[in-house]
């Protein structure tokens, strides 16, 4: 295991800013997601601390070791790729083994390495198979035994389990976190879907047009999102925007929302309410004590999940977005006049 420092770096393609002053420490042992739409250069900072490309400015660490102008052969990193890159003419057991033959380590040292690795993403039985012969998520396990049985410092995960369809790619989120834990391996993965890196990392860094926008634990970026940018790209968020007067925002049809926390009086500035917080009531319905903000609107869509109900509803031709738990109950009419309430506390201000 080994800490990763990233520290100023910048990479440029010509006039073109891929990073621009990025410093990132992903601690040891930990599980960090980096999270962005494209472009935004989380597999160019991938691409880097793994030594297939270089920094222009900054320095990257490895344990402590300065590895920026480091050849990617010199790097102690296991990479597993987007499209897996298995040799579609060996068996299981001979891909897995391929770092270990290059590295000259002896025939039963190999075969006993290669042979716990197999156990750890469970493929026990299937050595002798070929890359064709085995499933999405058993060619993502493939990959995964053949980054780690080199007994890298860090392992670097580039999207994964984008291939995979949602049911497999749910449990082989619990399988990669199982083995990442055994393992004890710092990691770092890049992946383009909220819900993964919510469910899978320890911290998450999200970057915006080759810049670090914010970065720490998941619930702490979710709860607290630091602009309206990663309240949006990280979740959900219906926002608000308006004059500030101490903890309230005057929005132009000068409808009174309270926040949570002030923000400088007199400045405009945008609130952000999650779906999921708020509580939707038939307009001659009871109001909750909690709920001291209330907009009136109108059901235009209801979509409806399974286990939930999302209500697309239009406040002055302005679309907001609530979520509702599917509890057998008769849901809202799309058309039907409604009122939303939510808490002060879930009212959060965005500067």
């Amino acid at each position: 295991m080994a800490e990763v420092t990233v520290h100023g770096v910048s990479r440029f393609f010509g006039s073109h800013a891929a990073l621009q002053d990025v410093s990132i420490d992903f601690p040891d042992g930990g599980f960090y997601g980096l999270l962005g739409p494209s472009g935004s250069g989380k597999t160019t900072l991938l691409r880097m601390i793994a030594g297939f490309d270089f920094p222009d400015a900054g320095a990257i660490a490895i344990g402590g070791e300065d590895v920026a102008a480091l050849p990617v052969q010199r790097r102690r990193i296991g990479m597993v790729f987007q499209n897996y890159a298995l040799f579609p003419n060996m068996s299981v057991f001979d891909n897995i083994a391929f770092g270990l033959s290059v590295r000259g380590v002896a025939r039963k040292e190999t075969r006993d390495r290669v042979e716990k690795a197999v156990d750890l993403v469970q493929l026990s039985g299937l050595g002798a198979r070929r890359p064709h012969q085995l499933s999405g998520g058993q060619r993502q396990r493939v990959a995964l035994a053949r980054a780690i049985v080199t007994r890298p410092q860090v392992l670097l995960l580039d999207e994964p389990l984008s291939a995979l369809d949602k049911s497999l790619r749910v449990g082989m989120q619990i399988e990669l976190k199982r083995i990442q834990r055994e393992v004890g391996i710092t990691t770092i993965f890049v992946t383009h879907d909220q819900e993964e890196a919510l469910t899978m990392s320890d911290r998450i860094g999200i970057l915006r047009d080759g810049r670090l926008e914010q970065e720490g634990p998941p619930a702490e970026i979710y709860d607290n999102p630091a602009s309206e940018f990663a309240a949006t790209f990280l979740g959900d968020a219906n926002i608000f925007r308006g004059t500030v007067d101490g903890n309230t925002i005057h929005l132009a049809d000068g409808t009174c929302l309270h926040c949570r926390e002030a923000l400088p009086p007199g400045t405009r500035a945008a609130c952000a309410v999650r779906p999921e917080r708020i509580m939707i009531r038939s307009t001659a319905g009871p109001v909750e004590a909690a709920a001291m903000n209330s907009l009136p609107a109108r059901i235009t869509k209801r979509i409806f999940a399974g286990n939930s109900i999302t209500y697309l509803l239009n406040w002055q031709g302005e679309t907001l977005k609530a979520f509702a738990q599917n509890t057998g109950t008769t849901p809202f009419d799309e058309g039907a006049a409604v009122t939303l309430h939510w808490a002060v506390e879930s009212t959060i201000p965005l500067s």
